[in-house]
């Protein structure tokens, strides 16, 4: 295995001195380079000695020994620049983390810090560090973090979490970082453990990011002092600056429900002072198709669009992360010990690579390919089969007699409306933007339901096992419609599925816990495409559904949210209606 990651051992540094001494030769060399030096933002002309997975020369000098294994390339032409960072992807969003790497690592983007609440949700630790360990035989850099807490109410908080499972996700060499810390508030309150988790995660070197949109200063101030570095849910130039002046890292997002990023960096010219080396990118786990654009190798773009300097701009997207979770010395960079992620550009200005090198391997050139594709990756090895589901979808089950529903203000923040009549109809009628909707026990032990407005107009029923608990949401104006995607979906092992008047008219099987998919990107895109049209032409009244589905439950945001608990007031932390059991 690879161990780059980790460290690499005594004999593996000895070969890499000795290829600089030419007692041995490298596996690489990348001649007449015009590379990015960024730590002096200035580009620069030499040779680029690789051996295997590692850097171990940049200068004037051409390797005095080389061999029949030694590939030669000769870079004349094109511009090397450092494999980009995405500081914080959610590698669960209908793709799985193997695919979303698979798609980035060709636009550029060679590593990636990953969110662990999947893994959390729906394997034990021992698999779940089993597939952490085996996923350092890609040729991309997969770091992860360590949640604090579930980002919703669950009937078993302290099951899903305890002081013994977040410490040894921390301890674990892949995982980089704790948070991000969706639960702020209840950390400036009375939340202990998690502070003390925040502190183990300080102790052990490792940042921890905050989830701060909208915050104060004061707010700001005082998650400084508890430990915070970082934060990536600034939603204006201000709160970037405000961010960076109080000595916090800040990430600027470009994602599928957050594509602001032209407008921040646009603003941002009105503040003085050298600031970049604090600001890194994210796209903050956009569903497939938003990734069309690119991925890390599209926020350089809008950078340059928006004026940043054209070695800031690359910065952003290679050092700056790299320092921020104290990686300097592996990644980020064109320089000796550094893993060996290299872009090659047609033109400076152009960051989106036509070839792809990453920990010493081609990925994206002459018929190369990613290693350990989809097909070859046994998911089942690590728990990550079929969703079994074991019981029926009662009559009884589909009675929505809750006198609060949830209006949609937008994808994902909703507000609550009171409910007047039609609770028990059969059918709702299509003259209105209400359906009913529900969220299940993935193992059918409780339910709770509400009404949902402005999701939908036409659709009878919509089921989903993807969503932010790992349970079942099913929407729909139709109750038979309701039962026949439900059912459906079971015989899929997991899925979306949208029926109306009777009839399947979208199917997406998720055959990895019912939660994601093993088709490739490319073939994601068009099924997701697919998915949102067929919505919005059926009445959904916004841009994103799948984060609908995903945030039904989310209670870091407003006003209120369907949780396992119950229907729940998200500021004053109530449950309005409790979930039931079965």
């Amino acid at each position: 295995m690879k161990e780059h990651l980790y460290r690499w051992r005594n004999k593996q540094l000895r070969e890499h001195t000795a290829v600089v001494d030419g007692e041995m030769a490298p596996t690489l060399v990348l001649k007449n380079a015009t590379y990015l030096n960024v730590y002096l933002k200035k580009w620069l002309s030499g040779h680029i000695w690789i051996y295997e997975d590692r850097i171990v020369y940049v200068g004037d000098q051409f390797p005095g020994h080389t061999s029949k294994q030694t590939e030669v390339v000769d870079c004349s032409g094109q511009y090397l620049v450092p494999g980009y960072i995405e500081a914080h992807a959610h590698p669960f969003q209908l793709y799985n983390p193997h695919s979303l790497a698979e798609y980035a690592s060709k636009r550029g983007t060679t590593t990636l810090v990953n969110d662990n609440l999947m893994l959390l949700l729906l394997l034990n630790k021992k698999k779940a560090f089993s597939l952490l360990d085996d996923m350092q035989n890609l040729p991309v850099s997969m770091f992860w973090w360590a949640r604090f807490d579930s980002q919703s109410e669950l009937r078993d908080e302290e099951g899903f979490l305890d002081d013994d499972t977040v410490v040894e996700w921390l301890e674990h060499e892949a995982v980089i970082q704790g948070g991000e810390l969706t639960n702020w508030p209840e950390i400036l309150t009375e939340d202990d453990r998690s502070l003390y988790w925040m502190q183990e995660a300080k102790r052990m070197r490792k940042v921890v990011e905050g989830h701060f949109p909208g915050a104060s200063e004061k707010t700001l101030t005082k998650m400084k002092l508890l430990g915070t570095d970082g934060d990536h849910e600034s939603i204006s130039a201000e709160e970037v600056y405000s961010r960076v002046k109080l000595g916090y890292y800040a990430g600027l997002r470009y994602s599928s429900i957050r594509p602001d990023l032209p407008k921040m960096l646009e603003a941002l010219k009105e503040y003085e002072g050298d600031f970049y080396n604090y600001l890194f990118f994210t796209t903050d786990g956009s569903t497939p198709s938003f990734y069309e654009q690119g991925v890390i190798d599209r926020c350089i773009d809008i950078a340059l669009e928006a004026g940043v300097p054209l070695e800031e701009a690359y910065a952003m997207a290679t050092i700056n992360a790299a320092h921020y979770f104290s990686l300097g010395d592996r990644l980020g960079s064109i320089a000796p010990g550094r893993v060996a992620h290299i872009n090659f550009l047609e033109a400076k200005d152009q960051p989106t690579p036509v070839k792809v090198l990453a920990k010493g391997e081609w990925i994206n050139f002459e018929g190369y390919a990613f290693k350990n594709r989809n097909p070859d990756i046994k998911w089942e090895n690590y728990g990550l089969g079929n969703l079994s589901i074991d019981w029926e979808l009662r009559a009884d089950d589909l009675l929505f007699s809750s006198p609060l529903g949830m209006d949609m203000l937008n994808d994902v923040i909703m507000k609550p409306y009171p409910v007047k009549s039609e609770s028990q109809k059969q059918k709702l009628p299509t003259t209105h933007d209400i359906a009913y909707v529900m969220l299940v026990d993935r193992d059918g032990n409780w339910r709770i339901s509400s009404f949902l407005k402005g999701f939908t107009t036409e659709i009878g029923g919509l089921v989903s096992s993807y969503s932010n608990t790992g349970d079942i949401v099913l929407v729909g104006k139709d109750k038979r419609d309701m039962s026949m995607a439900f059912e459906r979906m079971k015989e899929l092992g997991g899925a979306i599925v949208v029926v109306k008047d009777g009839e399947v008219i979208f199917e997406l099987p998720l055959p990895l816990q019912g939660v994601m998919t093993d088709l490739q990107m490319d073939e994601l895109m068009v099924k997701e495409k697919e998915l949102k049209q067929l919505l919005i032409g059926n009445g959904y009244q916004f841009s994103d559904p799948i984060y609908t589905l995903l945030f039904l439950s989310s209670t870091h945001l407003p006003y209120i949210r369907i949780t396992p608990k119950g229907l729940m007031d998200v500021k004053k932390k109530e449950i309005l209606f409790p979930s039931v059991m079965r």
